[in-house]
C-alpha cells in the first residue's frame, strides 16, 4: 500500500513538475530594451545591414556598425486591407509596421495586434534589397505613391509600386501586392536595363528583429520561443536560438533548391516563401546590439542590355493558423510547434477543431474532448478505480496487520503480499492508468498554450480568453474542490504522513493552477467530474459485496 501511494505520488508529482517547469521557462520577464541599435555593415557587400554577397561564409564575415538606426524618418505610406494596415517606409521599402486587423493585442483588446513594430515594444521590420553594383537596398529611399492605400470593395489584390532612382541607366521598381483575406504579400523587384552592359544581381529577403521574447500575458508574460527558423527538404525544420547567433553556434541549412525562411514567435509567424526549384543561400546573424537579421538570398539571371528582368518572393505575415498554413508552403505548418509531444498533439488539436466547427465555440470543443479521451481511457480507468476500491475494503484488515507485525518489517511486507495474492489485487494497478494519460494531459497543455486558435476565444460568463488565467479563479477553486472529493474516494494511507500529504495535494494543485490558461483548467475541471462519478459507481459496487473480497 505505501509503495503504490508513494508511486502514485511520483507519478503525479512528475507530471505537473514537467508543467511547472516548462510553464516558468516561457514565462520569464522580457529583459529591458537597448538604448540604441546600430545596423551594421560587412565588407565587400553592397547592402548595408550585413547582408554580403553570395556564397560569402555570412557567419564569419566581420562587420562594424554604423551610426544609423534601424528606425528612420524617411516618409511612409499605409496600405489598408480587410486584415492589414500596413506602413511602408520610403527607405528600402520595408515593412516597418503591421498590424492585424483581425488579431487584438493581449493587453488591450481595443487595439489591433501589432507584428512588425518600429520601436513601440520591439524592432521588427520585413526588409529586401537587391546585390549589385548601383542597385537599390533597404537603405535606398524610394519615391512613394501619395496618400493611403486602401483595397476597394470588390476588389482582390492591389499593388504598390514604390521607384528607386535611376543608377547608370539601370530601373528598378519594388512591387508589393496585397490581397484581400490574406497575410500573404507578394514582393517582387522589376529591373529595367538602360544600361550597356548586363546587370547581374540577387536579390536578398530578411527579417530583422530585436532579440527580446514575444508579447506578454498578465501576471508572468507567455514567452515561448522566439527566433529564426529554416525549411528545406533535406534538413527539414530548424529552430535558432538568437544566443546561437551570438556564439556562432547556429546551425541551419546553409544552401538548397527549396524552403523558407521565418521568423517564429508566440502565435504568430513571419516568412519569406520563395517558389521552389529556385537555389537560395540562408542566413542569420546578429547586425547590432540585441539585433539580428535572418533570411534569404535568391538569384537574379543576367538582365542584358534594353532587357527587362525580374525577382520575386512572397512573404507571411499572420497568426499560426494551423489549417492555413499547411497550404501556404511545404512544411510551413511546422512552425505551429507542440515539441516532442507533437505525434499525440496534432490529433488533438485536430478533434478540437472538427469540434469546433460542430459548435462554434472552444470551450464547448474542449469538453467533448474531455469526454472522448476520458471515453477512449475508460477501461484502463476502470482498472484503477476497482483496484482502489478494492484497497479501501482491505483498509481494516491492513491495519490489523500493521498491528501485529508492525515491528517486523519484512513480516509484514510478506503478509501484505499474500492477502494482495489472495484477494487478487495488484498493488500498483492504479498507477498504469495514470502514466498512460499523463502525455496527453500534457499533449493538451502545449495545444492551448501554443494554439493561436484560443487567443481570445471565450467560452461563456467571466472566460472570454481560454488561453489565459481565469481572472477570477473560480476554475481553479472548482478543479481543486474536485481533487479533495477524489482524494476522500480514494482509500486512507495508512501512513499518518502519507495521508497528510494527500490531503495537502489538492490545495498545492489549486495554487499552482491559478495561472495556467483557463483551457487547461476547465479540461482538468471536468475530467475530474467524470473521474469522480466513475470512482464513485465502482467504489460503491465494491463495497456493497461485489468485489469478491473474503472476510478476515
Amino acid at each position: 500500500m505505501d509503495q503504490r501511494r508513494l508511486i502514485l505520488f511520483l507519478i503525479f508529482s512528475f507530471a505537473v513538475i514537467m508543467l511547472w517547469d516548462g510553464w516558468q521557462k516561457h514565462n520569464r520577464p522580457a529583459p529591458a530594451p537597448t538604448a540604441a541599435v546600430a545596423e551594421q555593415q560587412a565588407p565587400g557587400s553592397s547592402v548595408p545591414g550585413a547582408v554580403p554577397t553570395p556564397s560569402a561564409n555570412i557567419a564569419g564575415v566581420p562587420a562594424v556598425p554604423d551610426a544609423k538606426a534601424i528606425v528612420s524618418n524617411a516618409p511612409r505610406v499605409t496600405v489598408r486591407t480587410d486584415v492589414l494596415v500596413a506602413e511602408v517606409s520610403a527607405e528600402g521599402g520595408s515593412i516597418v509596421r503591421l498590424e492585424l486587423a483581425q488579431h487584438k493585442s493581449k493587453t488591450d483588446v481595443s487595439r489591433n495586434f501589432v507584428l512588425f513594430d518600429d520601436g513601440a515594444e520591439h524592432l521588427y521590420a520585413a526588409q529586401s534589397g537587391l546585390i549589385g553594383d548601383g542597385l537599390p537596398t533597404h537603405k535606398t529611399v524610394f519615391a512613394l505613391p501619395a496618400g493611403e492605400q486602401a483595397l476597394k470593395d470588390g476588389q482582390d489584390s492591389m499593388t504598390l509600386r514604390l521607384e528607386a532612382p535611376e543608377q547608370n541607366g539601370v530601373k528598378v521598381a519594388k512591387l508589393m501586392t496585397f490581397h484581400r483575406g490574406s497575410y500573404l504579400v507578394d514582393v517582387a523587384y522589376e529591373i529595367t536595363n538602360g544600361s550597356g552592359a548586363p546587370v547581374n544581381a540577387h536579390a536578398y529577403y530578411q527579417m530583422t528583429r530585436d532579440g527580446k521574447p514575444a508579447e506578454a500575458v498578465e501576471g508572468f508574460g507567455v514567452n515561448v520561443f522566439t527566433g529564426p527558423a529554416f525549411y528545406s527538404e533535406a534538413e527539414k525544420f530548424q529552430k535558432v536560438k538568437f544566443d546561437e547567433i551570438d556564439s556562432g553556434k547556429a546551425k541551419f541549412v546553409k544552401k538548397a533548391n527549396d524552403g523558407w525562411a521565418a521568423l517564429v514567435q508566440h502565435y504568430f509567424v513571419s516568412a519569406w516563401l520563395p517558389q521552389e526549384g529556385v537555389e537560395r543561400e540562408f542566413f542569420a546573424r546578429k547586425v547590432g546590439d540585441g539585433l539580428y537579421s535572418s533570411g534569404l538570398i535568391l538569384p537574379v539571371a543576367a538582365i542584358a542590355p534594353g532587357e527587362k528582368g525580374t525577382v520575386s518572393s512572397r512573404l507571411y505575415a499572420g497568426p499560426q493558423e494551423l489549417d492555413k498554413l499547411e497550404g501556404i508552403a511545404t512544411g510551413f505548418n511546422l512552425v505551429v510547434d507542440y515539441g516532442w509531444l507533437t505525434v499525440i498533439a496534432a490529433p488533438l488539436f485536430w478533434v478540437l477543431s472538427w469540434f469546433h466547427k460542430l459548435l462554434g465555440n472552444w470551450g464547448w470543443a474542449i469538453i467533448l474532448v474531455t469526454v472522448l479521451i476520458k471515453a477512449a481511457f475508460f477501461p484502463l480507468s476502470a482498472a484503477s478505480y476497482k483496484s482502489m476500491a478494492k484497497m479501501r475494503v482491505l483498509g481494516p484488515r491492513m491495519q490489523r496487520l500493521k498491528e501485529l507485525y508492525g515491528n517486523d518489517k519484512a513480516k509484514l511486507q510478506q503478509e501484505m503480499m499474500e492477502m494482495y495474492k489472495r484477494e487478487k489485487i495488484n498493488p500498483l494497478g492504479g498507477c498504469l492508468p495514470i502514466l498512460v494519460q499523463i502525455p496527453v494531459f500534457i499533449s493538451l497543455y502545449w495545444v492551448l498554450l501554443g494554439s493561436v486558435e484560443m487567443r481570445h476565444a471565450p467560452w461563456l460568463g467571466w472566460i472570454q480568453d481560454l488561453s489565459s488565467k481565469d481572472p477570477y479563479f473560480i476554475l481553479p477553486i472548482i478543479m481543486g474542490a474536485t481533487m479533495l472529493i477524489q482524494t476522500k474516494l480514494n482509500p486512507t494511507p495508512p501512513d499518518p504522513i502519507q495521508a497528510k500529504v494527500m490531503l495537502a495535494m489538492p490545495i498545492v494543485f489549486t495554487v499552482m493552477f491559478l495561472w495556467f490558461p483557463s483551457g487547461l483548467v476547465l479540461y482538468w475541471v471536468v475530467n475530474n467530474t467524470l473521474s469522480i462519478a466513475q470512482q464513485w459507481q465502482i467504489t460503491r459496487m465494491i463495497e456493497g459485496g461485489k468485489s469478491g473480497a473474503k472476510p478476515a
